[in-house]
């Protein structure tokens, strides 16, 4: 399935996208269907398996998806947890070693927007860069999850742009990275929540950045350093997972700080974000 979340009318729902451009109204479908998509995945397994079986015989409730407002397919989740570093080639972009555990830092759900949402370049910075990334979207609740078992732990998958403000973790805040990455509207994310179970092999999956057409990061994530069950297992041994948590694992190469000389995003750029089998956001950017 493709879950998004939408506003039509005023009203949040959930919907499933079917049949190319159209949605599934499964909140107007189902009384036993919530507005959003994390207090679905809360709901547990009984949730879904409602869900999968209303795409497969409702077509009563479908919609345009152009006559809807999409928003990200995730927006109030406790946690957004970021994995730095991640990408054997990106590691050797930056001319570092590969680490040998995963390198964790955060961004907050307030940073948060979806497709076609506007990614703003604050006042406070001058050196803001993209990091298209696959994000894994946490089904239900663990802590010391085995990494044998961890996909069991996985919801799904949607496409995420990093966009990092890299002043505000080189000369500025101590490098500290938590403030560069977390200025609101830095964690596009969406189009749509694709369930694990459509996705043969989430660690052999091509992903692009283009900005303004140009192509500027174009890699697979067959380059991870750390596997997505690696990272679950790891980062559950600190704090426990809940359902809707959202994992980016990594960007590969071709940001914008390690150009020569340096290239960042500016007032009117339009960046594209793509993973295969997942979709594709597309974001302009605009000034505070």
């Amino acid at each position: 399935m493709k879950l998004l979340q939408f506003l039509r009318h005023g009203k949040q729902c959930i919907g499933a996208q079917v049949r190319g451009n159209s949605i599934l109204d499964l909140t107007s479908a189902s009384s036993k269907i919530p507005n959003n998509v994390v207090d679905l995945l809360a709901r547990g397994e009984n949730a879904l398996n409602l869900t999968k079986r209303l795409t497969e015989t409702n077509s009563e409730s479908l919609i345009s998806y152009d006559d809807v407002k999409v928003l990200s397919p995730i927006t109030n989740c406790e946690k957004v947890i970021c994995v730095g570093m991640n990408y054997k080639d990106h590691c050797a972009e930056l001319n570092i070693p590969i680490p040998t555990e995963p390198v964790i830092f955060n961004k907050f759900p307030s940073s948060i927007i979806g497709d076609k949402g506007d990614v703003v370049i604050p006042k406070a910075s001058s050196s803001v860069d993209w990091e298209v990334e696959l994000a894994v979207v946490v089904g239900k609740e663990g802590k010391h999850i085995e990494e044998s078992k961890a996909m069991e732990y996985v919801a799904g998958y949607t496409v995420a742009l990093d966009v990092s403000a890299r002043d505000w973790f080189g000369e500025k805040n101590s490098g500290q990275w938590l403030l560069g990455k977390t200025f609101d509207t830095f964690c596009p994310l969406g189009p749509t929540l694709v369930t694990k179970d459509e996705i043969a092999d989430p660690h052999d999956l091509p992903l692009a950045c283009t900005v303004d057409g140009q192509v500027m990061q174009s890699s697979n994530t067959n380059q991870l350093v750390f596997s997505i069950e690696t990272c679950i297992a790891w980062i559950s041994r600190i704090f426990t997972l809940k359902p809707g948590d959202v994992l980016l694992t990594g960007t590969p190469p071709g940001v914008g700080a390690m150009r020569s000389p340096p290239l960042f995003l500016k007032h009117g750029d339009t960046v594209v974000s793509e993973i295969d089998e997942i979709g594709k956001i597309t974001n302009s950017v605009v000034d505070e």
